[in-house]
């Protein structure tokens, strides 16, 4: 005959067991987790890390260069897989010209290669051998402005300012181009370049003035 008194005990004893061990393996947890701490003493008596120095690394491929920008001669030896606007950028100082999204895709690296416009950040500085490259700071002719440069002031073209370098340069092209002819065309012609901040209206309306002056000019 089934003792449930019996029973009911010996399930007491058991559980009593179990919660005397999950106590102690916390605890045990516990002590474990304090012990190195307990060990490394002090923060300020731990010996630090040495130092690492780097390693100068010179190009495995490296070629000499020799172009022009914005007019004046350049002449220096450049990693061959360097990009145009690396070199424009860290080797020259010449920062107009901005990395975005280093794909191509938003245009703020324009420049002028020969006249016509390019992504700078797709393009081997090794390209501009023996050819002209154009940033924003050649634009201007000292402290007079490109007729494009002054519309884009006029009509507010621009809010942050990242982009509008390489707006200001594909314009130009554009214009150049003979592709300046109406609103629409404009845009389907400035597509490549993103504005973030929405200026499109103030962009179409600078190009459009600028394009009536450069004809004139």
């Amino acid at each position: 005959m089934t003792n449930y008194a019996d029973d009911e005990d010996q399930a007491a004893k058991v559980d009593a067991r179990q919660n005397v061990s999950r106590r102690s393996a916390l605890k045990g947890g516990a002590a474990l987790a304090v012990l190195p701490l307990a060990l490394e003493g002090p923060a300020e008596a731990q010996p630090t890390a040495p130092m690492v120095a780097g390693v100068a690394v010179e190009p495995a491929h490296s070629l000499l260069l020799s172009t022009s920008v914005n007019g004046k001669v350049v002449e220096l030896r450049v990693d061959a897989r360097s990009s145009l606007l690396d070199l424009l950028r860290e080797r020259l100082a010449l920062t107009g010209a901005k990395k975005g999204c280093d794909h191509g895709q938003c245009g703020a690296c324009t420049v002028h290669l020969d006249g016509r416009r390019v992504a700078s950040c797709l393009t081997l500085a090794a390209k501009a051998q023996g050819r002209k490259v154009t940033t924003i700071e050649g634009l201007s002719d000292g402290e007079r402005l490109h007729p494009m440069q002054q519309a884009f002031i006029d009509h507010d073209a621009l809010q942050c300012g990242y982009c509008t370098p390489g707006q200001i340069m594909a314009a130009v092209a554009l214009v150049n181009e003979g592709n300046a002819t109406s609103k629409e065309r404009i845009r389907e012609y400035m597509s490549g370049n993103i504005c973030r901040c929405g200026a499109y209206v103030g962009i179409v309306a600078a190009i459009e003035d600028a394009a009536s002056k450069m004809r004139r000019a």
